[in-house]
């Protein structure tokens, strides 16, 4: 299982296309509300969310993803559940993807220490001692991955594809939503 954490404020592309394409994979994913089942993204969205964090089952956790946006980045970081779950993911060797902002919760954490990585541009400074890959959509170091902006959203959600069904399952989505084609 996949879970997406949203916050008030997420950037709202960098959440639903990547579970969008997952979802097109065949992957089970759940939107899970931060402070609860309704919430708005930084683009005035207005999202259901599948599940609030208390509901999230870790033993089903595979992947923990995290979209940038300013206020939902803060709204995860200032959470005590969400910091947790995000800690214990990694610890436990689950995959953790953030993109956009996000990736500055993980450096935070100290989760990038030293890892390759990539954020937002101009946001290089609050990535402390990862190393950032300037001009690169996504980055993988060993089970973070990393996305740079909106515009990489579909990118983003593709490599979460193949690191969870194959490479063959991403480029079967990406040919059917003609991206890049």
């Amino acid at each position: 299982m996949v879970y997406i954490l949203l916050g008030n404020g997420f950037e709202t592309v960098e959440a639903l296309a990547p579970a969008d394409v997952m979802r097109r994979a065949g992957i089970e994913v759940a939107l899970v509300g931060v402070n609860g089942k309704e919430v708005v993204s930084g683009q005035n969205v207005t999202v259901q969310a599948d599940l609030t964090l208390d509901q999230v089952n870790f033993e089903d956790l595979e992947l923990l993803m995290l979209p940038g946006g300013l206020g939902g980045v803060d709204v995860i970081s200032k959470s005590i559940p969400a910091v947790a779950l995000i800690q214990r993911s990694a610890n436990q060797g689950r995959w953790v993807a953030a993109i956009c902002a996000a990736p500055t919760v993980l450096a935070h954490l100290g989760l990038l220490d030293r890892r390759n990585a990539t954020v937002y541009p101009g946001m290089e400074e609050e990535m402390f001692s990862a190393i950032v890959k300037r001009g690169e959509k996504v980055v993988k170091d060993g089970r973070i991955i990393t996305g740079q902006a909106a515009g990489s959203s579909f990118d983003f959600g593709l490599k979460l594809v193949e690191l969870l069904k194959g490479a063959e399952a991403a480029e079967k989505v990406r040919h059917a939503i003609h991206y890049n084609d």
